[in-house]
Order: structure tokens, then C-alpha cells, then sequence
């Protein structure tokens, strides 16, 4: 039997000190869900929010195989603890697991450059505008494939206004391109960055990671990134990340 976990405590050990902002979304009950193989004695778990599944403990192959009733999209990234996890995962998943390199960048305070971040910003074309994600924005996003992720995770603009934050480029009032709250933890964000197919190589996606950046710096809010290729790694960098580690998952499609 696979148990949701209310008690989000009896499971933290078991995450330990796994510093992905998702895992604390889930853990600190902002957002997400934890699973685990026991509701009162847990030894594996697993958080689970948008398109991420974190994995840790005792490696269980029957918390690989679950799926929340809730759960209806067919794709998820899996992330796995430790080796051992990856070997259960690749074993039950076969060819429905595509296995990839992530490259989780350092979670640093006082590393940016504000002078830096603002000559960027100013970068931008005259024919486009910068803006904050509002309620018509909200609404937009989640109606438009190519920029729903940045608004996707958020149930409502309620909950986007009071725990998200974002910014976008328009251009004639459309959005073009964006840099949203994937998710949110208590004292941060996690970064999303998405720009239009016939608007990218433009340095719009700079320009919407700077701001983002510099309105998280005013609210005293963490900008995590964590990057998905080699290419949203040296963006990060860029804009005065560095790189901690490369880590393996596994983008499972028929999940």
C-alpha cells in the first residue's frame, strides 16, 4: 500500500538534506504531494508536484509504479536519490524512461549584481514591454500552451498573487515571453523561463530572468533555478548563478 502523508514532518528525514525547492514545496505543504510506503513508520517516499517526482529512501518498487487517482497527464521527470533508485526506476520504466542531465545550479544569497541585472533589463527593444504577471496575464497563460508553465501549478490567480511571482515581455499587449514561479516555498521561488517559438534567440529570456530576478531581490524572496539542459545552465550563469552539481533523471512519457 502507497499512503498520502499528511504529516509532512514524519517524512523529512527521509528527503534529508536534498536541496531542491520543489521537495520543499511539497514537504512545507505550500504545494505538491508526499507519498510514502508507510503512513506512521515511512522508510520511502516520494513528493510529487507538476511535472517532477522526487524519490528517496529505502528504494520501493511499488511507490515507482504508484500514480495518484488525481494524476491524469501521461508525463513526468522523475528524480531519483541515489543510484540505487535509478536502477528501479530504468527496471520498471524500460524504454518509457529517457534518462537526462539536469545541472541543479547553487542556492547562494548575495550573489547577484544588481548594476548587472539592470543593464540587461535595459536591453530590451523599444517595440516590447516588461510587465508583472497580473490577473489578465494569469488568465492568458493558462489558456496558451507555449507559456502555461509558467502559471500551470498555481490553481488560481489568488493563490499565484499571494505566493508567486513573474514578469513577462509583451509585444502589441501579447506575451511573448516570461519568467515565472514554477513553484513557491516559504522565502522563494522556483524559476521558470519560457519564450515564444518565433521570438527566441532575441535575449528576451535574459532580459525576463533579470527582472524576475531583481523583483524577487526587492521582495527579500530566493530565485532557485535548477536547469533543465546545458543551454537554460549558461543563462543561469549569465545572470550570476553557478553551477553546484549535474544530476541524472528520467523524463518518463506513458506514466
Amino acid at each position: 500500500m502507497i499512503y498520502e502523508i499528511n504529516d509532512r514532518d514524519s517524512v523529512v528525514f527521509i528527503f534529508g538534506d536534498w536541496k531542491e525547492t520543489i521537495i520543499w514545496s511539497c514537504l512545507q505543504g505550500v504545494m505538491g504531494y508526499v507519498y510514502a510506503d508507510d503512513k506512521y513508520n515511512p522508510t520511502s517516499a516520494m513528493a510529487i508536484l507538476g511535472d517532477f517526482c522526487f524519490f528517496a529512501g529505502t528504494p520501493d518498487r511499488e511507490l515507482i509504479a504508484f500514480k495518484p487517482e488525481w494524476c491524469t497527464q501521461e508525463f513526468i521527470i522523475a528524480v531519483p536519490q541515489n543510484h540505487q533508485w535509478a536502477e528501479e526506476i530504468e527496471k520498471y520504466y524500460g524504454s518509457k524512461a529517457k534518462k537526462v542531465t539536469r545541472y541543479a545550479m547553487k542556492k547562494e544569497q548575495n550573489i547577484f549584481d544588481r548594476r548587472k541585472l539592470e543593464s540587461i533589463v535595459k536591453k530590451l527593444p523599444s517595440e516590447y514591454i516588461v510587465r508583472l504577471i497580473d490577473k489578465p496575464i494569469f488568465d492568458y497563460c493558462k489558456k496558451e500552451e507555449w507559456c502555461r508553465d509558467l502559471v500551470s501549478q498555481f490553481s488560481d490567480y489568488s493563490f499565484y498573487q499571494k505566493s508567486g511571482l513573474g514578469v513577462v515581455i509583451t509585444k502589441n499587449g501579447i506575451p511573448v515571453s516570461g519568467a515565472s514561479s514554477y513553484s513557491a516555498y516559504p522565502g522563494g521561488i522556483e524559476i521558470e523561463i519560457d519564450t515564444k517559438m518565433e521570438y527566441r534567440r532575441k535575449g528576451l529570456a535574459s532580459i525576463c530572468g533579470a527582472k524576475l530576478i531583481l523583483e524577487c531581490l526587492d521582495r527579500g524572496l530566493y530565485p532557485s533555478w535548477d536547469a533543465q539542459n546545458v543551454w537554460s545552465a549558461a543563462l543561469a550563469e549569465k545572470l550570476g548563478y553557478h553551477l553546484d552539481y549535474e544530476y541524472d533523471a528520467y523524463e518518463i512519457c506513458g506514466y
